[in-house]
């Protein structure tokens, strides 16, 4: 297993600060009372529309001119493929390849075009998409850029987001974050805990895929793991990180599972009272308060909002069913 620690944090702040700027952290309107505070960290201000660019960007960073010569690749659900492109165009490189599932979002495809990468669709979803993807990635000659595997360098730069919570707001008690493959819930953790050990760390995952609680229940490394039913958080779908199924188990205080419909709910309060836009994913926390209150006791509380890259007909149909 790679080494990861909050020293890997600290290098990615250094090397990231002079390309991202410290996204908000704003207080809910909504949310709370005047002893229970809630603020977004609105990650879905970066760039790309999500945290990604983070751990993209870090790592693509520490690329030799040899490799950025080649290419680069990344096998994505969309927000790091987004991250890579974009990353690819701020450094020069001028060949990325992304790997997407066959059902990825319109509106995440359109985005991994602008910014100059070229989309590859393979298989049904994000588990396929990686088997077929890292067949094509072995036989390209381009560099793989991890999503959340086992890489330092990309969980580095995701948990850069939490430095900035605490520097914005040292009087956080409270973190909730998202899983997927585990990079920001780990990365999120590791960070918290060095800045301020006594802050809670609650990791939330969709009802419909709860790879990596389902890991932990199981004492077995998901690096594949099934969606069950219809979700709005394809993001968060799929097997979960070496390194962060052996790690975050360390360092979160909690793991969550909520259900979509909680989540379909939050997106629409996201936008219709606080006037965010965040996708399934983004809003997982948010909806975590909304579908557990009884968890939140904390008095200022961050939530953390990976990423706004949702499609306009999805939008439409949340609102009109909640």
């Amino acid at each position: 297993m790679s080494h990861f620690s909050f020293e890997d944090i600290l290098q990615a702040e250094a090397a990231l600060r002079p390309y991202l700027p410290e996204t908000p952290l704003v207080q809910s309107y909504y949310l709370g009372d005047p002893d229970h505070k809630f603020y977004f960290k609105l990650e879905s201000m970066q760039h790309t529309k999500s945290f990604k660019i983070r751990g993209a960007l870090n790592k693509m960073l520490s690329l030799t001119e040899e490799e950025r010569r080649g290419g680069v690749a990344a096998v994505s659900s969309g927000n790091h493929g987004i991250s890579v492109s974009y990353a690819a165009r701020l450094l020069g490189i001028k060949k990325a390849e992304i790997v997407v599932p066959e059902t990825t979002p319109r509106s995440k495809i359109e985005k991994i075009e602008y910014f100059g990468g070229h989309v590859r669709l393979m298989g049904q979803n994000y588990d396929e998409a990686h088997r077929q993807g890292m067949e094509f990635i072995a036989d390209s000659g381009l560099t793989f850029i991890d999503s959340c595997h086992d890489d330092p360098k990309i969980y580095g730069g995701q948990g850069t987001a939490m430095v900035e919570i605490l520097r914005r707001n040292p009087d956080i008690d409270t973190v909730v974050v998202p899983i997927g493959g585990g990079g920001l819930a780990t990365g999120t953790a590791v960070a918290a805990k060095a800045l301020k050990p006594d802050i809670r760390v609650i990791a939330v995952q969709t009802a419909a895929c709860p790879a990596m609680i389902h890991a932990y229940r199981d004492q077995v490394c998901y690096e594949e793991y099934p969606t069950t039913g219809s979700t709005i958080c394809d993001a968060l779908v799929g097997g979960v990180g070496v390194l962060a199924y052996e790690m975050l188990k360390d360092y979160a205080d909690l793991l969550l599972e909520v259900s979509e419909t909680a989540i379909g709910r939050a997106v629409v309060f996201m936008l219709e009272k606080e006037k965010i836009v965040a996708e399934g994913a983004g809003a997982i926390a948010a909806a975590a308060v909304l579908e557990h209150p009884e968890i939140f006791t904390g008095r200022h509380t961050a939530l953390m909002v990976s990423g706004s890259n949702i499609d306009g007909a999805l939008l439409r149909q949340l609102q009109a069913e909640c």
